[in-house]
């Protein structure tokens, strides 16, 4: 079995509640924080900048804090995310001019690095910085709103972004964003996936700890 982990969404909880929300989903059982970027202007909704990261680390969040940037330009802010508190920093072919270098910005500020590839992006450019990037990520939904449906044309290219990876021989994570629910995380899961970003699945329920654990039970069944 892989070596799954499950990353709620912070888009989908209480923000006036934050800090709470964030160690009420850890204590039920998360391993990660996801943390969703958005800029207007790349995507169509605002959300929340790297003020908001350092106050969950200085909070005192231990746990890996995902950060997925969905700004354009995307350079300018990474060292902000970096020294926020930051474990990951994912971000888009497209917000970015020079991809190969932007990932080894991530890398040397002290970061984990990812790219993000949205449902109609080719995966034919991660193939020349697969040697630069800690993880890929599939949005299964069109970016900048939570609670959207999932996209099942997606488990192909999902399968696609599996294979480049195990060809690859590098411990690549392969992370899933969109629509990601009890119902469908095993097949997710099947098609090669290994990371689960959940918003609203999880913050919308009102059991964090029982929701957690149908989502494992649910990648306990995970053929393959």
């Amino acid at each position: 079995m892989r070596d799954y982990r499950i990353a709620p969404s912070i888009l989908s909880a209480n923000f006036a509640r934050l800090g709470e929300e964030v160690d009420a989903v850890l204590a039920a059982g998360a391993d990660w924080v996801h943390f969703d970027v958005m800029d207007n202007h790349y995507v169509p909704n605002l959300t929340v900048g790297p003020i908001v990261c350092e106050a969950l680390r200085k909070h005192g969040v231990t746990a890996p804090i995902d950060v997925h940037l969905m700004v354009k330009p995307v350079d300018r802010i990474i060292p902000d995310f970096a020294a926020a508190g930051a474990t990951y920093i994912t971000f888009h072919p497209e917000t970015s001019d020079h991809i190969d270098r932007s990932l080894q910005h991530i890398r040397d500020c002290g970061c984990r690095s990812g790219l993000v590839f949205n449902p109609a992006t080719s995966l034919d450019g991660l193939r020349y910085v697969m040697d630069k990037v800690d993880m890929v990520l599939l949005m299964t939904v069109n970016p900048g709103f939570g609670g959207q449906s999932f996209i099942n044309g997606m488990l192909n290219k999902l399968r696609e972004a599996r294979r480049l990876i195990d060809e690859s021989g590098l411990p690549i994570r392969l992370e899933v964003d969109g629509g990601v629910k009890i119902d469908n995380i095993q097949r997710i899961a099947e098609a090669g996936a290994d990371t689960f970003v959940a918003g609203s699945a999880i913050f919308n329920t009102p059991d964090y700890r029982a929701t957690l654990a149908a989502l494992r039970a649910e990648l306990a069944q995970v053929n393959g």
